[in-house]
């Protein structure tokens, strides 16, 4: 493999960018473009996330004919807004991080500047799961508080019954995932996972996704960290 392999150099004509992370690619010939239909399946994306991709800045597509494809440089860019995306990382990150890339002169120095994007969305989920983990104890605090005066309704947490799916949702809600990151992951559109969250967040009669998993909990449904 050359030296430069992994050297970002513009995807037929676009400028180069500088170096990139090296991350795992589509098993296909790495020399070779896709076509923006394969480049959705090889990422397991849509041709709208492409597209919304390319206006923002962090993908370029160039025409072979008729068809539109990505050259090999931009499959490996692909392949690192995909890897910040499961992580939830904001597009506004990902620019960055991409701008910051641009800029380097060596392998060394795009990997730290990854690690250090990688570091850094680790502190931000961190702080939300510690923020949610509180919010969850005042909610059990403030439902143990109603029923020791008699001032709640009878609490049905335990007959409460879930489809496996909605079980599956209402794991990955008390682990603090975000509509669109369970979206991903049960692999179903936006507004099929906010329906699920708002169905599981009814079924325990509660005002919002905090209430709902702290009765839970409370319930035995799902265990406390």
């Amino acid at each position: 493999m050359p030296r430069d392999y992994w050297k970002y150099e513009g995807a037929l004509g676009a400028p180069g960018v500088g170096y990139l992370p090296k991350l795992p690619l589509p098993h296909h010939d790495p020399s070779s473009p896709l076509a923006i239909a394969d480049m959705a399946d090889a990422f397991g994306v849509t041709h709208r996330t492409l597209h919304f991709y390319e206006e923002k800045g962090l993908l370029i597509a160039a025409r072979m004919g008729p068809m539109r494809v990505y050259g090999p440089d931009h499959i490996r860019r692909m392949a690192v807004i995909n890897a910040c995306r499961e992580i939830d990382m904001p597009i506004a990150a990902i620019q960055e991080l991409l701008a910051g890339l641009a800029g380097v002169n060596d392998q060394t120095e795009a990997d730290r500047l990854f690690k250090e994007a990688l570091l850094s969305r680790r502190r931000e989920l961190a702080a939300q799961q510690s923020n949610l983990r509180r919010q969850m104890q005042r909610i059990a605090e403030l439902l143990e508080s109603e029923a020791e005066h008699g001032e709640a309704s009878s609490d049905d947490s335990e007959h409460v019954h879930l489809s496996p799916i909605e079980s599956d949702c209402l794991t990955f809600m008390a682990e603090g995932y975000p509509a669109s990151r369970i979206a991903r992951l049960m692999e179903m559109d936006m507004a099929a996972a906010l329906t699920l969250e708002a169905g599981i967040i009814r079924k325990f009669n509660a005002h919002n996704r905090f209430q709902a998993i702290a009765k839970a909990v409370l319930s035995g449904m799902i265990a406390a960290e």
